[in-house]
């Protein structure tokens, strides 16, 4: 058996284990990086099979991430996956084996049309079933007295990043912006009480304002009926550039983001409403609803 082959091995097996180590989350990473690249290269699967491993692999990424590996390393392990697979003749019979593998273990993936990515608090709800508009990934959770259901919305290649909320009290917010980590500010995570068994609440998961950044949502209006979850009364929709979906999946899994809502009070700050996201795997997510738009 060839190493290619071998390594592949493991890393299927690893997929099928209910539980990750520190180890085997970043050689399952490994692995379905380097799967992607050698695919990129060599065109080793169907559109469906390729979109259903590019998910798999960031859900890998989140895995590792939350099993403890930092970062850097997981960088690292990145880099020597792609470097591996470029190394790799497409014609190899290794990588031909190591190919019919992941065909078997991604086809009925694939043909998957709702699954659940659970959170420390809260997780996401993909559904790609339907050509209908409906919610397709949505995380759900009330702030106070008020509702909000948050994710991607809309049709199969048309989704939308959407914060729906009711307000308990019939008021109405003028403007929502999501804020979120600022990369630029603040290279790492905002991990630094995330530690021991107790994980610290969404809201001690979002950097100071210092290294944060802000993003408007660019339309309001009253909430399409087929995107209302029960229980929501009078119910606005606030859209938000697809800028902010890309830079969402790119944060940290452990990380949270804030949606907040503005209510204009005359003569006085406006008054501010917050609730709180887990990112969770909101990457694998959004990777997910794309082999159905393939």
């Amino acid at each position: 058996m060839g190493r290619l082959h071998h390594h592949i091995l493991l890393g299927l097996a690893a997929a099928l284990s209910p539980a990750l180590a520190h180890a085997s989350a970043a050689d399952l990473f490994y692995e379905r990086t380097l799967m992607s690249a050698a695919d990129a290269r060599c065109d080793l699967f169907a559109p469906q099979v390729s979109s259903a491993l590019a998910a798999a692999g960031a859900q890998a990424r989140g895995a590792a991430l939350r099993s403890g590996v930092d970062t850097a390393t997981l960088a690292g392990v990145e880099q020597r996956a792609r470097a591996k697979a470029a190394a790799t003749a497409c014609r190899s019979p290794d990588l031909a084996t190591a190919a019919g593998r992941v065909r078997s273990a991604f086809d009925g993936y694939a043909k998957m049309s709702r699954i659940s990515y659970p959170g420390d608090i809260a997780g996401w709800q993909a559904d790609r079933s339907s050509n209908k508009p409906r919610w397709r990934l949505a995380q759900s959770t009330r702030f106070g007295f008020d509702r909000l259901q948050f994710g991607l919305a809309g049709t199969p290649g048309r989704d939308q990043l959407i914060a729906l909320a009711a307000f308990a009290d019939g008021q109405a917010p003028y403007a929502a912006r999501l804020v979120m980590r600022d990369p630029a500010r603040a290279g790492r995570a905002w991990l630094a009480r995330y530690d021991g068994p107790k994980r610290p609440p969404l809201a001690g998961r979002l950097p100071p304002a210092s290294a944060t950044r802000a993003v408007l949502a660019e339309a309001r209006a009253p909430a399409d009926e087929a995107l209302t979850p029960a229980g929501f009364e009078r119910p606005l929709a606030f859209r938000f550039p697809a800028s902010a979906a890309a830079s969402l999946a790119a944060l940290d899994p452990r990380e949270a983001v804030a949606v907040e809502f503005l209510f204009s009070r005359r003569g006085r700050p406006d008054q501010v409403r917050r609730a709180y996201i887990e990112v969770g795997d909101f990457a694998a997510g959004r990777a997910f609803l794309q082999v159905a738009a393939r």
